[in-house]
């Protein structure tokens, strides 16, 4: 009887399947937000085709890829944005770090479009209700660290101008309690300004209203694009100026991460 339970219990043992010995890791995610120079419209060079084992993108069917550009997918013309080189930054400071970038910026939407049910008739999307779908996928591979926004040239009308301020700060609470990171740093690009083609007053307001919000938003800030370069038609970021924001934006997050600190 003794002999019996031995061998029974040792086929048992063998058709168990072994313990793991590692778990999945959790990612440090990162919310890209926004239109044409958050999407990226810079040209793919060889550096941009790079991948990093710890920085990853969720591509448009929902899978985690390793994060090369273009991140983004809103049009076929979509290239280099500042998401990618935010995310090599983050995993240079952090070496035990997994990132994964979530991309959901729409080339060309107002941000009257990024409100639940908002649609941006150019590309045929629904850019906040794609967002938070996104959002929600990513949510189970990890915790959101960082929202990062770029937007406002489709905005700097006079309705854009007077509606801007609050439907920010209105964005901002709603993708704060959608990433479930009610205190994620929210940083705020500035707009591209360029010698040949200077500001119009609308765009300069709108410029105005970011600075306003970041400074007055708890964990946010304001990220200079100040002597960034266009890629030759006076609006989109070059590659190596999108490159340089998005280090840009990784400097601000770190300063937003020193002072939570002290």
């Amino acid at each position: 009887m003794r002999r019996r339970l031995v061998l029974t219990l040792a086929l048992v043992a063998c058709r168990a399947p072994a313990p793991a010995t590692t778990s999945p890791p959790r990612m440090q995610l990162v919310l890209l937000a926004g239109q044409s120079n958050m999407a990226g419209r810079g040209t793919v060079e060889a550096e941009d085709r790079v991948p990093h084992p710890r920085v990853l993108m969720l591509d448009r069917d929902g899978r985690w890829i390793p994060a090369v550009d273009p991140v983004h997918f809103d049009k076929p013309i979509a290239g280099v944005g500042p998401g990618r080189s935010f995310g090599l930054a983050l995993a240079a400071r952090d070496t035990t770090a997994v990132v994964g970038l979530v991309p959901t910026a729409v080339g060309g939407s107002s941000i009257r479009a990024w409100v639940p049910a908002g649609y941006d008739s150019a590309t045929r999307t629904h850019p906040y209700d794609d967002a938070v779908a996104r959002i929600r996928l990513a949510r189970s591979s990890g915790a959101f660290v960082a929202i990062l926004w770029h937007q406002g040239e489709s905005d700097g009308d006079a309705r854009g101008v007077a509606e801007y301020e609050g439907r920010l700060r209105e964005l901002i609470a709603r993708l704060r309690a959608e990433t479930g990171a009610p205190n994620a740093p929210f940083l705020i690009g500035e707009l591209g300004h360029f010698p040949e083609k200077p500001w119009t007053p609308g765009r300069a307001a709108i410029d105005s209203i970011h600075r306003l919000v970041a400074a007055t938003t708890p964990n946010a800030a304001y990220v200079s694009a100040e002597g960034l370069t266009h890629r030759g038609d006076t609006l989109h970021f070059s590659s190596a100026a999108a490159r340089e924001l998005g280090r840009r934006y990784a400097a601000a997050y770190a300063r937003l991460e020193s002072v939570e600190r002290h």
